[in-house]
């Protein structure tokens, strides 16, 4: 069963970043929120991570946190989303983990 995880705690900070990855299967989806959206930042270790998820799974950004943030461009896989977008999303998915 697909599984949308969501991070919000920053990829330098602790380790949920990098326990959550392996986790992603094919089918799931990952959404980078609040300081999550820090691993999206050109040449680091998290966005390099991301680079190297199977294609199946989809990332998502809310783009509210991603301006906030001042982050330039983004991979081309990474998919923004707006409030209303990240409602909708949830409640695509019947498992939803909050990496809290």
């Amino acid at each position: 069963m697909a599984t949308l995880h969501v991070l919000s705690h920053s990829p330098f900070s602790d380790g949920r970043f990098s326990s959550c990855l392996p986790l992603l299967g094919d089918t799931d989806v990952l959404l980078l929120t609040g300081d999550a959206t820090y691993a999206l930042t050109a040449g680091t270790k998290p966005a390099t991570a991301l680079e190297q998820l199977s294609e199946q799974v989809a990332v998502f950004a809310l783009e509210e946190d991603v301006q906030a943030r001042a982050l330039g461009a983004l991979p081309s896989r990474v998919l923004l989303l707006d409030y209303p977008g990240f409602v909708e999303l949830t409640c695509r998915y019947e498992r939803i983990n909050s990496w809290l």
